[in-house]
């Protein structure tokens, strides 16, 4: 343990030393003080870890003393210890910042535990979480192994994911590298999976797991039922770990009912997999059954201006014929005023509102050296969705409608992953630019690094040539040209994007929210 200084300031401090000298012979140092003034003056001579304060000292009260200190040194715990129980004092104490309080008399346990609390707290913790994984690391594995259906592994991701989380508060560099080789050996199990599946799934030769086309019709579509307004959230391009790491703060305001995981169908991007969402059927269903509401990657035009339009016929045919709204929040301005709309909203039985905050994140952290240091790893990325979602209109409707009898659904159209393995592709002019997945005539590329699919009506995709398939990178692959390879990479390397195979993309969330 590296030497931590505690500064103890109390007018009776003779009388501690049976205190001091406890925490001297556990390795701490002490530095012991009778008055506010001389405290202040200590900690302007030396840094201090803690600070134990007498509340009732004459001169300088500790409550007097507690503002100068969190003023000048706002890191350093202070802990008030006083005679008085009297709730005001509490108050005025827990008002100032204090991060805890001691009754007296005081007894060593007390005190070492307290210090502990504060000045270990984060280090207890890391090696806590560290000694879990590594009891857990061979059971993951195990299940690996053993996973045969979509069911076990959205179940396993959700483990790995709550590993992943849990895991930043570790100092423990070997127990990072340990965690990031499994999570890359389940994405490359995964996708063999998933590849294995996907199409007898779509075609309905095997039961499919819960998917974009399917989703609203098997969660969304009974909460219709009920005789009260349901709010469908969507915040474009939301992993799953995305929503557990924000799901403490949004809990605050509503209970979680269900937290269901659903694939995304491929390409796992908006154009395809939003629309298949929003209308309830596959992407090459929609361009016949309703060619005026789809737009193919070669025509010009905005690829989801049709969301809401394919949204109500999804409905009809479901015999669902209810009053809806829908908006889409591309600024932080319109999702402010949106909320002035809500109790207009109250007399709909649906009202979708659309966030394209993370994808707009996700496209910055590629073109923006700034946003790329702010979101450089997983972490920082889960971090910075929480710091938006906390100052976001998003936050601000979820809060009113805590307060409201509705139902709300979080979910999103497809995740993203971090891409940082260049794979070599060639093809003509007309191939679609997506880094993830492309689709083309000539392409030219190895099919032992691609999922390839030369037929797009086995995909239910629309097909713009009869020679011209698919193929999807997978766990973190990104497509690069042979003739500016190097920039490409460099360029694009450790970015986030969508539209191929990897678990963060595929397994996403669809949360149902009430009241709590």
């Amino acid at each position: 343990m590296d030497s931590i200084t505690i500064l103890w300031a109390d007018d009776e401090i003779e009388l501690l030393k049976p205190h001091i000298l406890f925490l001297e012979e556990k390795g701490y140092e002490v530095i012991p003080v009778t008055s506010g003034v001389e405290a202040i003056e200590e900690m302007e001579e030396q840094p201090v870890d803690l600070v134990f304060l007498d509340e009732n000292m004459p001169g300088l009260s500790g409550l007097d003393t507690l503002p100068i200190i969190k003023e000048k040194y706002p890191q350093v715990p202070v802990i008030m210890i006083t005679k008085s129980e009297e709730e005001h004092i509490m108050d005025e104490a827990l008002g100032s910042k204090i991060s805890d309080y001691l009754i007296k008399p005081v007894n060593p346990k007390q005190i070492l535990l307290s210090v502990k609390k504060h000045t270990e707290a984060r280090r207890l913790v890391s090696e806590k979480s560290t000694s879990s994984y590594q009891q857990q690391f061979r059971e993951i594995a195990m299940r690996m192994g053993e996973t045969r259906s979509a069911e076990e592994w959205a179940d396993l991701y959700r483990k790995l994911v709550y590993w992943d989380i849990e895991l930043t508060s570790s100092e423990d560099d070997n127990i990072h590298d340990i965690f990031r080789s499994q999570k890359q050996e389940a994405n490359q199990q995964f996708c063999r999976f998933f590849e294995r599946n996907y199409i007898d799934w779509i075609g309905g030769r095997d039961e499919k797991p819960l998917m974009s086309h399917t989703v609203l019709k098997e969660k969304l579509f009974p909460l219709l039922e009920e005789d009260k307004p349901t709010f469908l959230l969507v915040i474009d391009n939301f992993r799953y770990d995305q929503w557990k790491y924000l799901q403490p703060t949004i809990e605050q305001y509503l209970r979680t009912e269900q937290d269901n995981i659903f694939f995304s169908i491929i390409p796992t991007t908006t154009q395809f997999a939003r629309n298949s969402m929003f209308g309830g059927l596959m992407p090459g269903e929609i361009e016949r059954k309703y060619p005026q509401y789809w737009v193919n990657e070669d025509e010009e035009g905005y690829k989801n201006q049709y969301e809401s339009e394919l949204l109500t016929e999804n409905l009809r045919r479901h015999g669902l014929n209810i009053r809806t709204s829908y908006s889409k929040v591309l600024n932080a301005q319109f999702g402010h005023k949106l909320l002035d709309q809500v109790p207009n909203m109250m007399q709909n039985r649906l009202n979708v509102i659309v966030y394209n905050f993370i994808d707009m994140l996700s496209h910055a952290r590629t073109d923006s050296n700034i946003v790329r240091e702010l979101a450089a790893d997983e972490q920082a990325y889960r971090s910075v969705t929480l710091s938006w979602l906390e100052h976001s209109p998003l936050l601000e409707m979820i809060k009113d409608l805590s307060e409201r009898d509705v139902n709300v659904v979080i979910t999103t159209d497809h995740g993203s992953t971090r891409v940082s393995s260049p794979v070599k592709v060639k093809g003509d002019k007309e191939v679609s630019v997506n880094l993830r997945y492309k689709q083309g005539r000539l392409l030219d590329y190895n099919a032992k690094e691609v999922f390839a699919v030369k037929d797009p009506a086995s995909l239910f995709l629309p097909r713009r040539h009869i020679t011209s398939p698919y193929i999807f990178a997978h766990e973190d692959g990104f497509f690069v040209y042979p003739n500016n390879q190097n920039q490409y990479t460099a360029y694009y390397m450790n970015t986030f994007q969508h539209g191929g195979i990897s678990m963060e993309e595929i397994m996403i969330p669809f949360i149902i929210l009430g009241k709590k």
